[in-house]
């Protein structure tokens, strides 16, 4: 059975996770995405649900850049995912600008480069 894995982004960076998709894709990968990008402002009902599909994978992937900071609904889905002790990766999504400040919710969340094998070797580890 193929792994879930929960992609965590901020909205401006939905290009970052549709890039892990194709990769994935090209990769023929074992495991799949899932995600809660929210066209609507968040509520509880969309928490519950979010938790509910957080709940529901293997792991969480939190593509990080200069924009998680300010991304309510991604540092909720951080939380959230440490809350339910579903293990997370921070993936850097560009090599260059990356954000000189963490959020908090941050903390103790191992954070790499976007490599494939970096990727491949977290899903594996779950």
């Amino acid at each position: 059975m193929a792994k879930r894995i929960f992609i965590s982004f901020a909205i401006e960076d939905k290009w970052a996770r549709d890039y892990l998709r194709g990769q994935a894709r090209n990769e023929n990968s074992p495991f799949d995405f899932v995600d809660m990008s929210a066209k609507e402002p968040w509520d509880e009902k969309w928490k519950t649900n979010c938790r509910s599909r957080i709940k529901g994978c293997n792991g969480v992937i939190a593509l990080v850049s200069k924009n998680t900071a300010n991304a309510d609904g991604q540092l909720w889905e951080i939380k959230c995912a440490k809350e339910e002790n579903i293990r997370i990766k921070g993936i850097y999504t560009t090599t260059d600008k990356r954000p000189t400040r963490l959020p908090s919710e941050l903390n103790g969340v191992p954070i790499v480069s976007w490599t494939w094998s970096n990727i491949e070797s977290f899903v594996d580890s779950l």
